[in-house]
């Protein structure tokens, strides 16, 4: 079945940058991310490129590439929910949900580990620091919906903030791992999961078993509020 080509003329700004994102990756292989990119990938995917320009201006704050990068991570993001929806999750342990969702963002980027390499050196810039942590953050507690998560306690920091560091450290390892179908890639990550579930599971058994602890919270309060 043929696709027709997008409609860029009848795209938002925001739908623009997201629909040439992956151009743009498959470009910043032999280009960087940079407008030379930019340019190429508007042409491959038969964008006017002034236009292209003017979508990834609109986003100038923080400068052409964490524009272009933040766009291709939205793409990936956008990409994952797609094709791993909650329900189909469901059916799967939790370790399984997280390792799959992480998995189809490796498989997704399989074949532009350069334009990964890139991506990564220009978000640990000083300058872009701070927002590619919040990027990492974004995808995580997209991961962590997907997966059924619905903490609202501390819980739902801590387990972004560890799985940011997962998939980062992951991406590391990724960008120079030469065996083959990324094999030692995937088998880092696996470990590094079961450290997580090992973690989580002495947690779970620690707080169970201080349940009947006082309660800080209700103590200080009586020292505050003595009963009469």
């Amino acid at each position: 079945m043929n696709t027709a080509p997008p409609d860029f003329a009848d795209m938002t700004l925001d739908e623009l940058r997201v629909a040439l994102a992956p151009d743009i990756a498959a470009s910043a292989i032999f280009d960087g991310w940079n407008e030379t990119a930019l340019k190429a990938a508007a042409e491959m995917a038969g964008c006017d490129p002034d236009v292209a320009r003017l979508a990834f201006q609109e986003d100038g704050k923080r400068g052409l590439p964490m524009a272009m990068i933040e766009a291709w991570i939205t793409s990936v993001d956008q990409a994952m929910e797609a094709e791993w929806p909650a329900e189909r999750l469901a059916t799967m342990k939790v370790r399984e949900r997280i390792r799959t969702l992480i998995a189809f963002r490796l498989d997704a980027v399989a074949d532009i580990d350069e334009a990964v390499r890139r991506a990564l050196a220009v978000m640990a810039q000083p300058q872009n620091l701070a927002h590619a942590l919040k990027l990492g953050w974004r995808s995580a507690d997209i991961m962590w919906r997907l997966a059924g998560d619905t903490a609202t306690d501390y819980n739902h920091y801590t387990k972004r903030a560890i799985l940011a560091g997962i998939y980062s450290a992951t991406l590391a390892v990724f960008v120079n791992d030469e065996s083959e179908g990324k094999a030692d890639t995937h088998a880092f990550l696996d470990r590094r999961i079961d450290g997580v579930m090992k973690f989580e599971k002495a947690k779970a058994q620690f707080l169970g078993k201080n349940r009947e602890l006082p309660s800080l919270t209700r103590f200080l309060g009586r020292l505050r509020y003595p009963a009469r």
